[in-house]
């Protein structure tokens, strides 16, 4: 048999986690016509079919995910080891894959990577926003960010952020028209703004705590949303009440736009912390990267 090109293994390895000829080229940066040409070069030379193709997807078969399990760590053991040669270079570079939360984002990752990204302009930051849980190794990111008791016990765990809370508001309007509760449970008889986990499918149940008493209260209302500045916005307008990160909402309470409830209520949570498997720490532009993020008090 001829010897295997190395990009053929590279590009069946995206199909197969893509699980997707469209998003695969799109990742790869090449043309769907012509990486579905190379994987059939590589099936051929191999003779064993690697992909089931259907109208919607595409799976792996036997031999196929074989062959995944097989390359999948060498590659990315070959592409750390390429990323860390570069520590030869007067300056670190490459590119860092990061997933997080929008609120992440603006109240932690985004302030402290402005200025690392202009001292370092050879090091690329890719950053995906959502609310999932993903799997960083399975999925190809470096890092990502979760709040601390989310973190698996297998991670490198670094704190890039204090402990925050989440308070209960809503407009001036809204509370002279409905009231103002008093008790968590209040909360029942109240048109409120809900939060969807997308990594549970359910809506998110309200945590609350005073004096060791802690309560989860399910919310209902017209609006739910998977994201905290569209519920910040929504409240602002009068469409209920929200339950939101405080360090996003002060300025809002500050000026009389939304009002704070259930102050007492209301219980700090671990702050954010960047996690990655213990191979991603050597690489020079990640090690800037952590650096940045991390907390100091």
């Amino acid at each position: 048999m001829a010897k295997t090109d190395l990009n053929q293994l590279t590009w069946f390895q995206a199909v197969a986690e893509e699980r997707s000829f469209t998003k695969a080229a799109a990742k790869l940066g090449v043309a769907q016509s012509t990486l579905s040409h190379r994987i059939k070069q590589l099936e051929a030379q191999m003779g064993i079919r690697l992909l089931t193709r259907t109208t919607r997807n595409v799976a792996t078969t036997a031999a196929g995910e074989r062959l995944l399990q097989t390359i999948a760590p060498r590659i990315g053991e070959i592409e750390d080891e390429i990323a860390a040669l570069m520590a030869f270079r007067e300056k670190p570079s490459g590119s860092i894959r990061l997933t997080l939360s929008d609120h992440a984002l603006e109240s932690v990752v985004w302030p402290k990577l402005k200025p690392i990204l202009s001292a370092y302009p050879d090091i690329g930051v890719e950053l995906i926003l959502d609310s999932t849980f993903r799997n960083i190794v399975e999925e190809g990111f470096d890092a990502g960010v979760r709040l601390g008791e989310s973190v698996e016990k297998d991670m490198i765990a670094v704190r890039i952020g204090p402990d925050w809370r989440l308070v209960a508001v809503a407009s001036p309007d809204y509370f002279a028209a409905r009231g103002v509760p008093e008790h968590p449970q209040d909360l029942i008889r109240h048109v409120c703004i809900n939060m969807r986990h997308e990594t549970a499918g359910g809506l998110y149940a309200w945590e609350f705590e005073k004096d060791g008493q802690a309560l989860r209260v399910r919310v209902n209302g017209q609006l739910t949303f998977n994201n905290s500045y569209a519920m910040i916005d929504a409240a602002v307008h009068g469409y209920g009440i929200a339950y939101v990160p405080e360090n996003i909402v002060e300025q809002h309470i500050a000026s009389g736009l939304l009002v704070q409830v259930l102050d007492d209520w209301s219980p700090f949570f671990d702050g954010y912390f960047l996690y990655y498997p213990s191979r991603r720490q050597n690489l020079p532009a990640f090690k800037v990267i952590v650096d940045a993020l991390r907390h100091r008090n």
